[in-house]
């Protein structure tokens, strides 16, 4: 089992940035690739930015240039940072490491919000 524990959201003005960790209770090492997913009220979950073990990366359009995503394996710790925020990142932010096709698991979430 994995225990992930996220943090670094906040409230941001518009134009800020802020940097998301996650920390996981075990090697994230893995075959298969993790990522940020969010969650806006009243909206899905949706895909932020992945990362492979190979260290390649996808990011969903909207934070195409904006978002990064990295890791340090000898920190258990997966990061996205996300400058030129907008209030439309404004969301509950989850970080996801798979184990296996049928085994993931999920952080508590960590709220960002994107205002004036």
């Amino acid at each position: 089992q994995v225990q992930l524990v996220e943090s670094g959201g906040g409230l941001v003005q518009p134009g800020g940035s802020l940097r998301l960790s996650c920390a996981a209770s075990r090697s994230i090492f893995s075959i298969y690739a993790m990522g940020w997913y969010r969650q806006a009220p009243g909206k899905q979950r949706e895909l932020v930015a992945r990362i492979t073990s190979g260290g390649s990366t996808y990011y969903e359009d909207s934070v195409k240039g904006r978002f990064t995503i990295s890791r340090d394996y000898a920190k258990n710790t997966l990061y996205l940072q996300m400058n030129s925020l907008k209030p439309e990142d404004t969301a509950v932010y989850y970080c996801n490491y798979p184990l296996s096709p049928s085994e993931d698991y999920w952080g508590q979430g960590t709220q960002v919000t994107v205002s004036s």
